[in-house]
């Protein structure tokens, strides 16, 4: 198969994506949300919403600094600032609720310290290696009847090094977009990175199962044949799944990036990133993978 037989273009792009992330990531770093840094939210609600542009004037002559300032709804903004003392916060929630032609009102509001702050990004990081763990753990018990010519742990190995090459793309896209935008590292990234590695490692393991299943029909039949044959063949047997499955889920998210809430659409960006690295790593990553592990061996 075509996959096959160019590897190393495919395994050189995957290396330049994520080169590419981890520069943007190293230079332009992440834009962290009050949720890991400390900080203050607030929601606040207008009878008829004022320009986004008009209560932007107004915060920013009260020498908040960094601010994010993002529409929520038809009448409501979300305000998240960095800590603030009691005069500063009186004087910005008088500001914004008393807009020229708008009433406002403070509907919640939420105060984290940095300690907290720090605890949640700290819990936030062991989320995402014990789902690694488990799922190395899942893929072994999965693939412990496959010994040759790859062994089970090394395709748990292999669905290891595709997940990582699907969370560090979207991580390095979100990195471009908090430097350009502004968007931030919150608690909703964090549940799409996870996502990501629940979509993706099923993705990997729909193909993987497929060369298991292929490797056990030619024992059965006493049938001999490459190994890079039956992953070429499994592979043809498998990726117009992967492709419609990404392509439905897509349009999905592409649905709820533009006609839903604008507070899930860098939910729903971070998901599409996730989903096309994920799509591109099952098939033209970890499959040739397979192939060149097991020449490595002989």
């Amino acid at each position: 198969m075509l996959v096959v037989q160019y590897k190393k273009i495919f395994f050189a792009l995957s290396g330049l994506f994520v080169a590419a992330s981890f520069i943007a990531i190293a230079t332009l770093g992440l834009n962290f949300g009050i949720e890991f840094t400390g900080g203050e939210i607030a929601e606040i609600t207008y009878d008829v919403r004022p320009e986004k542009a008009a209560l932007e004037d107004i915060l920013d002559g009260l020498g908040l600094g960094n601010y994010s300032l993002r529409i929520a709804g038809e009448d409501e903004f979300i305000l998240r600032t960095r800590p603030l003392q009691e005069k500063e916060r009186a004087e910005v929630f008088s500001a914004v609720v008393a807009v020229e032609g708008s009433i406002g009102s403070i509907e919640r509001f939420n105060s984290i310290g940095p300690t907290i702050g720090e605890e949640l990004r700290n819990k936030a990081w062991i989320a995402i290696v014990a789902v690694v763990l488990a799922i190395i753990f899942f893929i072994a018990i999965a693939f412990r009847g496959v010994s040759e010519p790859v062994s089970s742990w090394k395709y748990g190995v292999i669905a290891i090094v595709a997940l990582l090459h699907d969370v560090i793309i979207p991580t390095g896209v979100f990195a471009v977009l908090g430097y350009l935008f502004g968007a931030e590292v919150d608690v909703l990234f964090v549940m799409a990175l996870l996502a990501i590695l629940g979509y993706s490692v099923n993705d990997t393991i729909v193909v993987f199962d497929r060369v298991r299943e292929n490797l056990s029909e030619n024992e059965e039949n006493n049938r001999k044949e490459e190994f890079e044959l039956t992953v070429g063949k499994s592979l043809n047997q498998t990726y117009m799944r992967s492709i419609n499955t990404s392509i439905t889920t897509i349009l999905v998210l592409l649905s709820l990036f533009f006609i839903g809430s604008p507070v899930t659409q860098d939910f729903a960006l971070v998901l599409i990133a996730g989903v096309l690295a994920g799509t591109y790593s099952s098939l033209f990553l970890a499959t040739p993978l397979l192939i060149t592990v097991e020449k490595w061996r002989r």
